[in-house]
Protein backbone atom coordinates (compact mmCIF):
# COMPACT_ATOMS: atom_id res chain seq x y z
CA UNK A 1 0.00 0.00 0.00
CA UNK A 2 2.81 2.39 0.83
CA UNK A 3 4.51 1.74 -2.53
CA UNK A 4 1.19 2.19 -4.34
CA UNK A 5 0.52 5.49 -2.57
CA UNK A 6 4.02 6.74 -3.42
CA UNK A 7 3.48 5.83 -7.09
CA UNK A 8 0.18 7.74 -7.09
CA UNK A 9 1.90 10.78 -5.60
CA UNK A 10 4.64 10.58 -8.24
CA UNK A 11 2.07 10.39 -11.04
CA UNK A 12 0.13 13.31 -9.53
CA UNK A 13 3.29 15.42 -9.50
CA UNK A 14 4.10 14.66 -13.09
CA UNK A 15 0.54 15.12 -14.39
CA UNK A 16 -0.15 18.60 -15.79
CA UNK A 17 -2.67 20.88 -14.13
CA UNK A 18 -6.14 20.90 -15.71
CA UNK A 19 -6.75 23.65 -18.25
CA UNK A 20 -9.69 25.74 -17.16
CA UNK A 21 -10.19 27.45 -20.50
CA UNK A 22 -10.49 24.28 -22.67
CA UNK A 23 -13.73 23.16 -21.07
CA UNK A 24 -16.82 24.81 -22.47
CA UNK A 25 -15.85 27.83 -24.57
CA UNK A 26 -18.82 30.16 -25.33
CA UNK A 27 -20.41 30.01 -28.78
CA UNK A 28 -20.43 33.00 -31.10
CA UNK A 29 -24.06 33.95 -31.66
CA UNK A 30 -23.36 37.53 -32.70
CA UNK A 31 -24.40 39.17 -29.40
CA UNK A 32 -22.32 38.23 -26.34
CA UNK A 33 -22.33 39.32 -22.70
CA UNK A 34 -18.91 39.05 -21.05
CA UNK A 35 -18.96 38.62 -17.21
CA UNK A 36 -17.01 40.89 -14.89
CA UNK A 37 -13.34 39.97 -14.21
CA UNK A 38 -13.08 37.89 -17.36
CA UNK A 39 -11.30 38.48 -20.64
CA UNK A 40 -12.35 36.70 -23.82
CA UNK A 41 -9.72 36.37 -26.55
CA UNK A 42 -11.32 36.50 -30.04
CA UNK A 43 -9.70 35.22 -33.22
CA UNK A 44 -10.94 36.19 -36.72
CA UNK A 45 -10.22 33.61 -39.33
CA UNK A 46 -7.59 31.99 -37.06
CA UNK A 47 -5.77 35.25 -36.28
CA UNK A 48 -5.95 37.28 -33.09
CA UNK A 49 -8.57 39.96 -33.44
CA UNK A 50 -9.29 41.58 -30.07
CA UNK A 51 -10.08 40.98 -26.39
CA UNK A 52 -13.68 41.40 -25.32
CA UNK A 53 -14.23 43.55 -22.24
CA UNK A 54 -16.98 42.89 -19.65
CA UNK A 55 -20.43 43.88 -20.83
CA UNK A 56 -22.22 43.84 -24.24
CA UNK A 57 -20.13 42.86 -27.27
CA UNK A 58 -20.95 42.11 -30.96
CA UNK A 59 -19.15 39.57 -33.14
CA UNK A 60 -19.54 38.27 -36.70
CA UNK A 61 -20.70 34.66 -36.69
CA UNK A 62 -18.56 32.10 -38.51
CA UNK A 63 -15.71 34.60 -38.91
CA UNK A 64 -15.02 35.38 -35.27
CA UNK A 65 -14.28 32.67 -32.75
CA UNK A 66 -13.74 32.87 -28.98
CA UNK A 67 -10.44 31.05 -28.57
CA UNK A 68 -9.48 31.64 -24.87
CA UNK A 69 -11.30 32.74 -21.73
CA UNK A 70 -8.99 34.21 -19.11
CA UNK A 71 -10.06 34.92 -15.51
CA UNK A 72 -8.68 38.14 -14.06
CA UNK A 73 -9.30 37.05 -10.46
CA UNK A 74 -6.60 35.88 -8.10
CA UNK A 75 -5.91 32.20 -8.67
CA UNK A 76 -4.84 29.79 -5.92
CA UNK A 77 -2.76 26.81 -7.05
CA UNK A 78 -1.78 23.97 -4.74
CA UNK A 79 1.87 23.06 -5.33
CA UNK A 80 2.24 19.26 -4.93
CA UNK A 81 4.58 17.80 -2.31
CA UNK A 82 8.15 17.37 -3.47
CA UNK A 83 11.45 16.21 -2.04
CA UNK A 84 14.38 18.59 -1.62
CA UNK A 85 17.88 18.24 -0.15
CA UNK A 86 19.21 20.95 2.15
CA UNK A 87 22.75 22.24 2.37
CA UNK A 88 23.59 19.75 5.18
CA UNK A 89 22.25 16.78 3.11
CA UNK A 90 18.88 16.35 4.83
CA UNK A 91 16.01 15.25 2.60
CA UNK A 92 12.77 17.14 3.19
CA UNK A 93 9.25 16.69 1.89
CA UNK A 94 7.74 20.12 1.30
CA UNK A 95 4.62 21.53 -0.35
CA UNK A 96 3.09 24.95 -0.72
CA UNK A 97 0.37 27.24 -2.05
CA UNK A 98 0.84 29.64 -4.96
CA UNK A 99 -1.25 32.79 -5.54
CA UNK A 100 -1.36 34.10 -9.14
CA UNK A 101 -3.15 36.71 -11.20
CA UNK A 102 -3.39 37.15 -14.99
CA UNK A 103 -2.13 40.61 -15.82
CA UNK A 104 -2.06 40.37 -19.66
CA UNK A 105 -4.65 38.03 -21.25
CA UNK A 106 -2.86 38.12 -24.63
CA UNK A 107 0.49 36.92 -23.22
CA UNK A 108 -1.27 34.39 -20.98
CA UNK A 109 -3.02 32.96 -24.06
CA UNK A 110 -0.20 32.97 -26.59
CA UNK A 111 2.96 33.17 -24.47
CA UNK A 112 2.81 29.65 -22.99
CA UNK A 113 0.73 26.58 -23.63
CA UNK A 114 -0.32 25.97 -20.02
CA UNK A 115 0.57 28.92 -17.77
CA UNK A 116 -0.64 27.33 -14.55
CA UNK A 117 1.34 24.15 -15.08
CA UNK A 118 4.39 26.16 -16.10
CA UNK A 119 4.21 28.32 -12.98
CA UNK A 120 3.73 25.25 -10.77
CA UNK A 121 6.78 23.52 -12.20
CA UNK A 122 8.78 26.73 -11.88
CA UNK A 123 7.75 27.03 -8.21
CA UNK A 124 8.86 23.45 -7.51
CA UNK A 125 12.26 23.83 -9.17
CA UNK A 126 12.84 27.19 -7.50
CA UNK A 127 11.91 25.68 -4.15
CA UNK A 128 14.44 22.87 -4.58
CA UNK A 129 17.20 25.26 -5.62
CA UNK A 130 16.52 27.65 -2.72
CA UNK A 131 16.40 24.82 -0.17
CA UNK A 132 19.76 23.58 -1.45
CA UNK A 133 21.29 26.89 -0.33
CA UNK A 134 20.08 26.65 3.28
CA UNK A 135 20.79 24.30 6.15
CA UNK A 136 18.03 22.52 8.06
CA UNK A 137 17.98 24.98 10.95
CA UNK A 138 17.83 27.98 8.64
CA UNK A 139 14.92 26.46 6.67
CA UNK A 140 12.68 26.75 9.74
CA UNK A 141 13.96 30.20 10.70
CA UNK A 142 13.90 31.82 7.25
CA UNK A 143 10.59 30.68 5.81
CA UNK A 144 9.55 34.25 4.99
CA UNK A 145 12.78 35.01 3.14
CA UNK A 146 12.46 31.67 1.34
CA UNK A 147 8.93 32.53 0.21
CA UNK A 148 10.07 35.96 -0.99
CA UNK A 149 12.94 34.40 -2.99
CA UNK A 150 10.56 31.98 -4.72
CA UNK A 151 8.14 34.80 -5.59
CA UNK A 152 10.94 36.90 -7.12
CA UNK A 153 12.21 33.96 -9.18
CA UNK A 154 8.71 33.15 -10.49
CA UNK A 155 7.98 36.78 -11.41
CA UNK A 156 11.20 37.07 -13.38
CA UNK A 157 10.31 34.01 -15.47
CA UNK A 158 6.56 34.59 -15.78
CA UNK A 159 6.74 38.20 -16.95
CA UNK A 160 6.63 37.11 -20.57
CA UNK A 161 3.63 34.88 -19.81
CA UNK A 162 1.44 37.75 -18.63
CA UNK A 163 1.15 36.24 -15.13
CA UNK A 164 2.26 37.77 -11.86
CA UNK A 165 2.91 35.75 -8.70
CA UNK A 166 1.53 37.60 -5.70
CA UNK A 167 2.84 35.36 -2.91
CA UNK A 168 3.98 31.86 -2.11
CA UNK A 169 3.40 30.12 1.21
CA UNK A 170 4.99 26.90 2.47
CA UNK A 171 2.33 24.66 4.00
CA UNK A 172 4.12 21.66 5.48
CA UNK A 173 7.72 20.57 5.93
CA UNK A 174 8.14 16.86 6.66
CA UNK A 175 11.42 15.82 8.26
CA UNK A 176 12.73 12.21 8.34
CA UNK A 177 11.94 10.36 11.60
CA UNK A 178 15.56 10.05 12.73
CA UNK A 179 16.23 13.70 12.07
CA UNK A 180 13.05 14.57 13.96
CA UNK A 181 14.21 12.49 16.94
CA UNK A 182 17.61 14.20 16.93
CA UNK A 183 15.91 17.60 16.73
CA UNK A 184 13.68 16.71 19.68
CA UNK A 185 16.72 15.58 21.67
CA UNK A 186 18.46 18.84 20.78
CA UNK A 187 15.42 20.83 21.89
CA UNK A 188 15.24 18.92 25.17
CA UNK A 189 18.96 19.47 25.78
CA UNK A 190 18.55 23.16 25.02
CA UNK A 191 15.64 23.40 27.45
CA UNK A 192 17.59 21.58 30.16
CA UNK A 193 20.49 23.93 29.53
CA UNK A 194 18.26 26.98 29.86
CA UNK A 195 16.69 25.53 33.03
CA UNK A 196 20.15 24.93 34.51
CA UNK A 197 21.29 28.43 33.55
CA UNK A 198 18.15 29.97 35.05
CA UNK A 199 18.58 27.93 38.23
CA UNK A 200 22.23 28.98 38.55
CA UNK A 201 21.28 32.62 37.95
CA UNK A 202 18.60 32.32 40.62
CA UNK A 203 21.12 30.81 43.06
CA UNK A 204 23.61 33.55 42.28
CA UNK A 205 21.04 36.30 42.77
CA UNK A 206 19.90 34.67 46.01
CA UNK A 207 23.50 34.51 47.30
CA UNK A 208 24.05 38.14 46.27
CA UNK A 209 20.87 39.20 48.04
CA UNK A 210 21.83 37.27 51.19
CA UNK A 211 25.33 38.76 51.18
CA UNK A 212 23.92 42.24 50.60
CA UNK A 213 21.48 41.73 53.46
CA UNK A 214 24.26 40.57 55.78
CA UNK A 215 26.37 43.53 54.74
CA UNK A 216 23.56 45.97 55.48
CA UNK A 217 22.86 44.22 58.77
CA UNK A 218 26.53 44.49 59.81
CA UNK A 219 26.63 48.13 58.78
CA UNK A 220 23.48 48.88 60.74
CA UNK A 221 24.76 46.89 63.75
CA UNK A 222 28.10 48.75 63.69
CA UNK A 223 26.30 52.08 63.38
CA UNK A 224 24.03 51.12 66.28
CA UNK A 225 27.05 50.05 68.37
CA UNK A 226 28.83 53.28 67.46
CA UNK A 227 25.80 55.34 68.46
CA UNK A 228 25.52 53.32 71.68
CA UNK A 229 29.19 53.89 72.52
CA UNK A 230 28.86 57.58 71.71
CA UNK A 231 25.77 57.87 73.90
CA UNK A 232 27.44 55.84 76.68
CA UNK A 233 30.59 57.98 76.49
CA UNK A 234 28.48 61.11 76.48
CA UNK A 235 26.56 59.82 79.51
CA UNK A 236 29.75 58.91 81.35
CA UNK A 237 31.25 62.29 80.51
CA UNK A 238 28.15 64.05 81.78
CA UNK A 239 28.18 61.87 84.90
CA UNK A 240 31.85 62.65 85.49
CA UNK A 241 31.13 66.35 85.04
CA UNK A 242 28.22 66.17 87.46
CA UNK A 243 30.34 64.22 89.97
CA UNK A 244 33.21 66.65 89.58
CA UNK A 245 30.89 69.60 90.06
CA UNK A 246 29.34 67.95 93.12
CA UNK A 247 32.76 67.09 94.50
CA UNK A 248 33.95 70.63 93.83
CA UNK A 249 30.93 72.04 95.65
CA UNK A 250 31.47 69.58 98.50
CA UNK A 251 35.12 70.61 98.75
CA UNK A 252 34.11 74.26 98.71
CA UNK A 253 31.56 73.63 101.49
CA UNK A 254 34.11 71.60 103.45
CA UNK A 255 36.72 74.31 103.04
CA UNK A 256 34.20 76.90 104.16
CA UNK A 257 33.29 74.76 107.16
CA UNK A 258 36.95 74.20 108.12
CA UNK A 259 37.70 77.89 107.90
CA UNK A 260 35.09 78.59 110.57
CA UNK A 261 35.66 78.44 114.32
CA UNK A 262 36.28 74.92 115.74
CA UNK A 263 36.51 73.55 112.16
CA UNK A 264 39.69 71.62 112.80
CA UNK A 265 38.15 69.97 115.86
CA UNK A 266 35.20 68.84 113.81
CA UNK A 267 37.55 67.45 111.15
CA UNK A 268 39.51 65.55 113.82
CA UNK A 269 36.30 64.06 115.16
CA UNK A 270 35.23 62.98 111.68
CA UNK A 271 38.61 61.32 111.01
CA UNK A 272 38.41 59.46 114.30
CA UNK A 273 34.90 58.20 113.53
CA UNK A 274 35.99 56.97 110.08
CA UNK A 275 38.99 55.19 111.62
CA UNK A 276 36.85 53.42 114.15
CA UNK A 277 34.35 52.33 111.47
CA UNK A 278 37.12 51.05 109.18
CA UNK A 279 38.74 49.15 112.07
CA UNK A 280 35.43 47.49 112.91
CA UNK A 281 35.12 46.11 109.29
CA UNK A 282 38.53 44.44 109.27
CA UNK A 283 38.71 40.70 108.47
CA UNK A 284 35.12 40.53 107.19
CA UNK A 285 35.83 40.09 103.43
CA UNK A 286 39.13 38.18 103.62
CA UNK A 287 41.12 36.07 106.06
CA UNK A 288 44.43 37.79 105.25
CA UNK A 289 44.72 41.26 106.80
CA UNK A 290 47.75 43.57 106.95
CA UNK A 291 47.67 45.75 110.08
CA UNK A 292 50.07 48.39 111.30
CA UNK A 293 52.00 47.76 114.49
CA UNK A 294 50.08 50.34 116.51
CA UNK A 295 46.59 49.41 115.40
CA UNK A 296 45.09 49.71 118.86
CA UNK A 297 46.58 53.14 119.50
CA UNK A 298 43.74 55.28 118.23
CA UNK A 299 45.29 58.46 119.52
CA UNK A 300 48.50 57.90 117.62
CA UNK A 301 46.62 57.05 114.38
CA UNK A 302 44.43 60.10 114.64
CA UNK A 303 47.48 62.23 115.39
CA UNK A 304 49.17 60.92 112.26
CA UNK A 305 46.07 61.66 110.15
CA UNK A 306 45.84 65.15 111.63
CA UNK A 307 49.53 65.69 110.91
CA UNK A 308 49.04 64.78 107.29
CA UNK A 309 46.04 67.05 107.12
CA UNK A 310 48.01 69.91 108.78
CA UNK A 311 50.83 69.47 106.27
CA UNK A 312 48.47 69.63 103.35
CA UNK A 313 46.57 72.65 104.69
CA UNK A 314 49.61 74.60 105.91
CA UNK A 315 49.73 77.12 103.02
CA UNK A 316 46.02 77.69 103.38
CA UNK A 317 46.47 78.25 107.14
CA UNK A 318 49.21 80.80 106.51
CA UNK A 319 46.87 82.71 104.23
CA UNK A 320 44.07 82.61 106.72
CA UNK A 321 46.39 83.84 109.49
CA UNK A 322 47.43 86.77 107.35
CA UNK A 323 43.88 87.63 106.49
CA UNK A 324 42.15 87.03 109.87
CA UNK A 325 43.24 87.85 113.43
CA UNK A 326 44.35 84.95 115.64
CA UNK A 327 41.72 83.23 117.69
CA UNK A 328 41.63 83.67 121.46
CA UNK A 329 40.83 80.08 122.19
CA UNK A 330 42.98 77.09 121.26
CA UNK A 331 40.80 74.22 120.07
CA UNK A 332 43.62 71.68 120.32
CA UNK A 333 43.17 70.89 124.03
CA UNK A 334 39.47 70.47 123.55
CA UNK A 335 40.08 68.19 120.63
CA UNK A 336 42.52 66.03 122.59
CA UNK A 337 40.08 65.84 125.44
CA UNK A 338 37.35 64.66 123.09
CA UNK A 339 39.66 62.00 121.56
CA UNK A 340 40.63 60.72 125.01
CA UNK A 341 37.01 60.54 126.05
CA UNK A 342 36.19 58.64 122.82
CA UNK A 343 39.10 56.19 123.47
CA UNK A 344 38.08 55.53 127.04
CA UNK A 345 34.47 54.90 126.02
CA UNK A 346 35.51 52.51 123.20
CA UNK A 347 37.88 50.60 125.51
Amino acid sequence: LSQHSQQLKHVARLAPAPCRWNSGLPMNIGVLFVPQQEAWVVERMGKFHRILEPGLNFLIPLLDRIRYVQSLKEIVINVPEQSAVTLDNVTLQIDGVLYLRVMDPYKASYGVEDPEYAVTQLAQTTMRSELGKLSLDRVFRERESLNASIVDAINQASDCWGIRCLRYEIKDIHVPPRVKESMQMQVEAERRKRATVLESEGTRESAINVAEGQKQAQILASEAEKAEQINKAAGEANAMLVKARAKAEAIQLLAAALSQQHGSAAASLSVAEQYVNAFSKLAKDSNTVLLPANTGDVTNMVAQALGIYTTLTKPQAVKTQDETPPAHEDPQPATMEMLKAEQSSSS
